[in-house]
């Protein structure tokens, strides 16, 4: 969160969104002109080969290959590529 950028009372405080909420609900209300600025979500968590793999066979159940790989990589946040291949190895085997 920046205020008053290139003025005397300029202000700038980091944080994530809930925490600069809470901290500005217990103030008084701020003057001048804010701009709130949001980087990138933090990195995807790690996630096991096996419970990938859980994941992709859950959705081929109801899905294609492609939407199963598209559905999880949405989910994950891992590269849609990286699952597509793994779903493609996945849907191979269960033939």
């Amino acid at each position: 969160m920046a205020r008053e950028l290139t003025k005397v009372f300029e202000e700038t405080r980091r944080g994530d969104l809930a925490g600069l909420a809470a901290e500005y609900a217990a103030a008084a209300p701020p003057k001048g002109e804010i701009v709130i600025v949001v980087g990138p979500p933090s990195a995807a968590p790690i996630l096991e080969a096996d419970a990938l793999d859980r994941e992709i066979l859950t959705a081929l159940e109801a899905l294609s290959v492609k939407d199963a790989a598209a559905a999880v990589a949405a989910r994950t946040g891992l590269p849609r590529r990286e699952v597509y291949g793994r779903t493609l190895q996945l849907a191979g085997e269960r033939r």
